[in-house]
């Protein structure tokens, strides 16, 4: 399964600016270490980000079982996660002399797309040559002349 794979959440009730935080965290990693550090995240967010990247890999599998293939888990990582603003919720609250004052409820669109990573083959390595080029001398330092005395 060399495709890629998403997930999408919306109108997620927390700020794009605190999920952001956390989301930045998990970009590129392998989901595994990803999902690791999610679950011990103190952040809110990092509970509403948990979740999309679940689904995230549960999409993956159910891909490759349709498709007649397998899926290594531990292959997987975070190859491009977003947080966007999604609508706002407009609240209003009382205000000094009988007014009342807009707060703005914030919500973010998470989305998280997973790839398997490609696996390195490495080159041989090549044979060192007989002859090394040989070391310079190190420089001498020019040193500051004072002023006459």
């Amino acid at each position: 399964m060399a495709t890629e794979v998403r997930a999408i959440q919306r109108t997620t009730r927390q700020s794009p600016y605190k999920m952001r935080l956390v989301i930045d965290q998990i970009r590129g990693k392998d989901v595994n270490e990803a999902v690791a550090l999610l679950k011990f995240s103190k952040k809110h967010a990092a509970r509403e980000i948990a979740k999309v990247l679940h689904s995230a890999v549960a999409n993956a599998e159910h891909k490759a079982r349709n498709a007649n293939e397998t899926v290594d888990v531990d292959t997987l990582f975070v190859k491009h996660a977003i947080v966007n603003e999604g609508p706002k919720l407009k609240r209003f609250t009382p205000a000094a002399m009988g007014r009342a004052t807009q707060v703005l409820k914030r919500t973010s669109h998470v989305e998280i797309i997973i790839s398997e990573r490609e696996k390195r083959v490495r080159a041989p390595r090549a044979t060192p040559k007989a002859a090394a080029p040989a070391k310079r001398a190190p420089r001498k330092r020019a040193t500051a002349k004072k002023g006459t005395e």
